[in-house]
């Protein structure tokens, strides 16, 4: 019996991993994702009266996704309270609104409580309405906590969004707890019982706490789940001799529990129960050992340098400008032309002398006309200076700043993985790689690099130098060398391209190289590639070819302004993808030629710069990259 469902829980699992595989999967579980959790969110209640926890939620994310959130948590209220729920839905339009137009502002990032505020303003602008247009009869202790629960509920799921602190997002899955809990498609099987179950086998202990403290907030059983969740969690340690024993850990607390309080509530054990076997589904989490002497210090110091790196950054990115003094060099122009003028005594225009001088020099009325504007004219020019050297005060700060932030997120990941060192990770599939070039001289101005990263990541580099030869070369080599230096350290792939777009902005060097690079997951087939004003990659599939990526402006022109392009793809059932540089025209080429991907990947790029036609004024190259099931022997 066990070694069947055993049998049953691979096949899911291998299923589950096709499926998670496919592109149109990923695309519409994301929408559906979203859309369900505000959907979910807004069953939460308290006190049997609807709460704005799922405005919090809206105000967390920006663009489309807070559009379908908000979609989803308006059908939510509806469903779950109907009449009741008219308030709920005008607090979700209420939270996207304010996500839309607030959520990508810097105002926004650099004072987390404005959002906060504004949505509990809101709340109790709408309940206020309510009660007095609509003679709501909701109590006045309801009233109050609404406006917490919308204050608390956007400053939690931003902070659990959008940073790596631990505390926000156990909070954050009480809260969904919370909600989840009244979520009930069977008389006896509720969606807080099943995420119960899977938080206690595949969470920490304080998730798994907080978890059963939303479902004790929700008051759905009188058996303590608090309790239930922290023996669940203890029981899961045990080393039975059978692994898939452990997912019946969560059912197992919750009996004992009820043999303990003398409570009988049978309600749970389903729900708990079948969350404690869909955990074995999700993939193996990597146990942290403890920490010990030296490894527990190295880690606390590691998070001590990233909190003052990121409170560096706060700091930094805070403080303003100095102003300039557009008086004083007004002051200077009325002196340098009035101090050797025979009228200066008599003279009333020099009172007429105001900022505005600066701007329109022209409107300023004298007997000597010419030496006033020449004067002016020469402030201008100085002003435009000053304001030329503070924009370029302001990008050095701005690249700074950036580096501090990716100094911080790079030391607080050492940090998380550190307890783990002795993981490995195993591939599951090989990297084979080709790459050719042609170009109208001897030195080639493409500079490919092939790569292992951290983990089972490998890197596949693709920098072109501005023009053709050495002296494209003598650019696109440093830019690669310093990419891959950053990756091989573990530094994310888009920290590394947009450190090397600030020190092309500083440098004045805007559209030197173009940077792409391709980064493959050997243990799970994934790839995402990343393109800064690089030519589209093309995927090459059994049933044809595929472009990806689309033409965008180089690195180099702004510190903030532009920013890197990603693609997500899944390279498992053998396809091929092949990088170009622009100076390769292989677009007519793919669709004309009869390639198919089970062709070296040598001779395929070999092909493509031969009959794909490079355009000859420029360098080209193909790099070609497909995936491989690994030897299990190896």
């Amino acid at each position: 019996m066990l070694a069947s469902m055993e049998t049953y829980l691979r096949r899911g699992q291998r299923r589950l991993r096709q499926w998670a595989m496919d592109p149109n999967v990923q695309a519409g579980g994301r929408l559906m994702a979203y859309g369900g959790s505000g959907f979910l969110l807004s069953a939460a209640s308290l006190g049997n009266l609807p709460q704005p926890l799922a405005m919090g939620l809206v105000c967390a994310v920006t663009g489309w996704r807070a559009v379908v959130m908000t979609l989803g948590s308006i059908l939510g209220y509806q469903i779950f309270w109907g009449n009741a729920g008219i308030q709920g839905m005008i607090w979700s339009a209420a939270g996207g609104m304010l996500s839309l137009f607030l959520g990508k502002r810097t105002d926004a990032g650099e004072q987390p409580l404005l959002i906060p505020l504004l949505a509990a303003f809101l709340v109790a602008a709408i309940g206020l309405s309510f009660q007095v247009v609509w003679e709501d009869d909701t109590p006045l202790l309801g009233y109050f906590l609404r406006i917490a629960v919308a204050a608390g509920a956007a400053l939690l799921f931003r902070q659990a969004v959008r940073r790596r602190d631990a505390v926000p997002q156990w909070i954050a899955g009480a809260a969904v707890m919370l909600a989840l809990a009244q979520v009930a498609p069977l008389p006896f099987l509720s969606l807080g019982y099943i995420g119960a179950g899977v938080m206690a086998l595949g969470s920490s202990f304080p998730a798994a706490a907080l978890a059963g403290l939303g479902l004790d907030m929700a008051q759905v059983t009188r058996v303590p789940m608090t309790a239930t969740m922290c023996i669940a969690y203890f029981l899961r340690q045990i080393p039975f001799e059978n692994k898939y024993l452990r997912y019946a850990a969560p059912c197992a607390a919750c009996a004992a529990v009820m043999v303990l309080t003398g409570l009988r509530d049978l309600n749970p054990l389903p729900g708990l129960l079948l969350g404690g076997y869909l955990a074995s589904l999700l993939p193996p989490r990597m146990e942290a050992v403890h920490h010990r002497g030296e490894t527990g210090i190295a880690q606390v110091r590691l998070e001590l340098a990233a909190g003052v790196l990121g409170e560096m950054r706060r700091q930094l990115q805070e403080a303003a400008p100095p102003p300039i003094d557009e008086r004083a060099l007004l002051q200077k122009a009325r002196e340098r032309a009035c101090s050797t003028c025979s009228a200066r005594n008599t003279c009333g225009e020099q009172e007429k002398f105001s900022a505005k001088m600066l701007h329109y020099p022209l409107d300023f009325h004298c007997r000597k006309t010419g030496r006033v504007i020449a004067e002016l004219r020469r402030s201008q020019e100085q002003l435009r200076y000053l304001k030329a050297d503070r924009d370029r005060r302001r990008e050095y700060r701005a690249a700074l700043v950036q580096q501090y932030q990716f100094l911080s997120a790079y030391l607080q990941n050492l940090a998380d993985q550190l307890p783990r060192r002795g993981e490995r990770l195993k591939a599951s599939f090989s990297l084979e790689i080709g790459a050719r070039s042609a170009g109208k001289e001897r030195v080639n101005g493409d500079v490919c690099m092939a790569f292992p990263g951290t983990g089972c990541r490998y890197f596949v580099l693709l920098c072109d130098g501005m023009g053709t030869g050495q002296e494209a070369r003598r650019e696109a080599k440093p830019a690669a060398q310093l990419v891959r230096e950053l990756l091989t350290a573990g530094f994310p792939a888009e920290y590394a391209f947009r450190s090397v777009n600030s020190l092309l902005a500083l440098r004045g060097q805007a559209g030197a190289v173009t940077l792409d690079l391709a980064e493959v997951r050997l243990d799970t087939g994934k790839a995402v590639i990343y393109k800064w004003g690089a030519a589209p990659s093309w995927v090459l599939r059994r049933k044809g070819a595929e472009k990806i990526g689309t033409a965008a402006p180089p690195p180099g022109i702004s510190v903030t302004g532009t920013r890197e392009t990603v693609v997500r793809l899944s390279l498992r059932q053998g396809e091929v993808l092949i990088l170009l540089s622009d100076g390769t025209d292989a677009e007519q080429a793919l669709r004309q030629m009869e390639l198919t991907p089970d062709a070296p990947p040598g001779e395929l790029a070999a092909q493509l710069l031969e009959k794909a036609g490079a355009k000859g004024e420029d360098d080209a190259t193909a790099a070609v990259l497909r995936l491989r099931p690994a030897d299990p022997a190896s």
